[in-house]
């Protein structure tokens, strides 16, 4: 493409920049446009991922077709298919009619299928089937249908690293990436930031009738260093808090803002070096097993639930902990074995403890102050205590 259509080309869809990454992945686009090869755009969220498909679906022979972008992470996991394929009258509960699908409502258009990385495995498996062929069967039906749609994917994850977790069929992956397309991050187009903020600064002073936000070169060059996380989005949500916060009503005398270092420095996040991911010693990811990391909290919880009682316990009898030797009569070996009740909760230390300063004294207190404190809710009472609701009612029966 020469210069001037590739100008023409972001006038056309709002883009602003010169970055070569920009420029090239903008080619690609338009190359494939004409084709109906599957596309997949890469990139970290904000950077602009949907302007690729709206640019090969406006510059191909489908352009006079439907064109539907669906964010497949916002689809929630029972619905995907009824969304993506349709689904028959009573297939389930709800399904009061038929309703077609993206698929079958795009017949001869064009599908953005954003975040295709969070799709659950068995939507996969007919997402392939239905790129490979054009076959889909909506939900609670058994009759094949046809259809003809162009689709182009993004996704702002590594979905080679999901292939190898298991997270993402290998064969869909190869199916989606015939061509690939990676936007670059803002981070990466550093010359580009400066014009956008103009630009954001700009379009939200006309809409507004503000002052147009101008930065000084200080403020230019501390905008281009910070390392924008949240990428375009992120910029423009700040240009545009600016130049609503920093700017007054325009009047007969000034039209723009300066905006300097100090004033700009309230706006852009601090850097958090200490927020960085950690890494295990052996390399094992720990979040992919939410259940064994849930496990474990309880059991601390609930350990230390356990410490606490027993620290109360003691505290209301008013007694230091005995030693065995103290506890055990003379005659008594205190190495034998010592029955042990069935219940462990159930275990109370009281044989040689006058009966004012026992400790089933001090759990009888204990037990009517926290029911006293949750009102007589023996559910609530036995979470604080840390014991299970049956135990905590055969101590309130021993109590009475």
């Amino acid at each position: 493409m020469t210069n001037q259509e590739l100008q023409t080309l972001k006038n056309k869809f709002d883009i602003i920049g010169n970055d070569p990454a920009l420029n090239r992945a903008l080619e690609i686009a338009v190359a494939v446009a004409p084709t109906d090869i599957t596309v997949l755009v890469t990139g970290e969220s904000g950077v602009g991922k949907e302007n690729i498909p709206r640019i090969i679906h406006q510059n191909s022979s489908r352009r006079r077709g439907k064109y539907f972008a669906i964010n497949c992470g916002a689809i929630p996991e029972g619905t995907v298919d009824s969304e993506l394929f349709g689904h028959e009258k009573g297939s389930f509960t709800g399904a009061n009619e038929m309703r077609k699908g993206y698929f079958e409502e795009a017949d001869g258009g064009t599908l953005f299928l954003d975040e295709v990385g969070e799709l659950p495995l068995a939507s996969q498996a007919k997402l392939l089937r239905v790129l490979q062929s054009g076959e889909f069967i909506r939900v609670g039906s058994s009759k094949v249908l046809k259809t003809d749609v162009r689709v182009v994917a993004a996704t702002n994850v590594n979905l080679m690293h999901a292939v190898s977790k298991g997270k993402f069929r290998e064969d869909l992956y190869y199916r989606l990436n015939a061509v690939s397309i990676s936007m670059p991050a803002l981070r990466e187009r550093p010359t580009d930031i400066n014009l956008l903020f103009r630009k954001f600064a700009s379009d939200f002073s006309d809409k507004y009738g503000m002052c147009k936000a101008t930065l000084t070169e200080d403020a230019s060059i501390m905008l281009r260093k910070y390392r924008w996380p949240g990428n375009i989005r992120q910029l423009k949500n700040v240009a545009e808090t600016i130049s609503a916060l920093e700017s007054a009503r325009m009047s007969g005398y000034t039209d723009k803002c300066v905006i300097d270092t100090e004033i700009l420095s309230k706006y852009i996040p601090k850097e958090e070096p200490n927020l960085l991911p950690a890494t295990t010693p052996s390399g094992k990811d720990f979040s992919d097993n939410p259940g064994e990391r849930e496990a474990i909290i309880r059991m601390l919880l609930q350990l230390k639930q356990d410490v606490d009682y027993l620290k109360d316990v003691v505290a209301k009898a008013g007694l230091a902990r005995p030693s065995a030797t103290a506890i055990a009569p003379p005659e008594m070996n205190v190495h034998e074995d010592i029955p042990q009740n069935e219940d462990p909760e159930e275990q109370e230390l009281e044989e040689n403890i006058p009966e004012d300063l026992s400790i089933r004294t001090a759990n009888q207190d204990l037990i009517e102050r926290v029911l006293r404190k949750h009102g007589g809710n023996r559910k609530a009472a036995a979470a604080e205590l840390g014991i299970s609701e049956r135990t905590l009612y055969r101590k309130i029966k021993n109590i009475k």
